[in-house]
This record gives structure tokens, sequence and C-alpha cells, in this order.
């Protein structure tokens, strides 16, 4: 099985350019409509215009996209490096870098196009 996640964004150049700078990886795809980037050999980040889903969902009301929200929370070996370069791109720091009651440190952002996202690692065996 492999886990598709799509966001869908109001600038798919701006989100592309966040997450590439923010991930350090090239995207898989880039296409009008539809960017994705390989996560890992089971998981890829889309990006997807609001416009292009509504008209893929046959939407007549785009406020039924508005306010779509969702967290991106990512497992990486080096949360605090990421989120730097998340905040160095333009995302907004919500919460530093820290240790989190459930057994994780993480550090939360919203990037620019409003996602929230996190970076973070385990710091126990749980």
């Amino acid at each position: 099985m492999i886990a598709h996640f799509i966001l869908f964004v109001d600038d798919q150049s701006d989100a592309t350019a966040f997450f590439t700078e923010v991930l350090g990886l090239t995207p898989r795809l880039h296409e009008p409509g539809m960017t994705e980037f390989a996560l890992g050999r089971d998981s890829i980040l889309g990006l997807m215009p609001r416009a292009g889903a509504q008209r893929l969902l046959g939407l007549k009301d785009p406020a039924l996209l508005s306010g779509t929200g969702c967290e991106l929370y990512l497992s990486v070996d080096d949360p605090a490096q990421l989120h730097a370069r998340a905040l160095a791109a333009g995302a907004t720091e919500l919460s530093p870098l820290a240790a989190r009651d459930w057994g994780d440190e993480a550090a939360y952002s919203r990037g620019p196009q409003g996602h929230i996202v996190a970076f973070a690692r385990r710091l126990d065996n749980r």
C-alpha cells in the first residue's frame, strides 16, 4: 500500500517552492494541477490547486474546499534542521522543538499556504 497525502493549495508554484526548500527534495512529478514528492518508499506528498480540486470533485461551491485543514506530521532524523529550513522558507513558528508527552520531540510551523507542518523524532523506545 502506498499512502498519498494531498494538500489543497492556493498557489501550486509557491507551495512547490516551499516544500522543495524545506524537504530538500525535487518533485517526482510537477505539472499543472499536481506536484508530488516521494517522502519514502510508500508515501507521497501531493500539492493540488484548490481550483483543480473543485473541478475534479465537481463542486459548484468553492467554499466547500475552504478551511480544509490538516497537519503534516513528518518523522525525520533532524527535526530542528527541517523546522529551521521551514522558517527560513517563509513558515511561521507555532511551537518550537520540544519534548511532547507522547514520546516525540516535535516543532510546529504554519506554512505560507496555511498548512500545519510538524517535524518530529522519537525520544524513547515506547
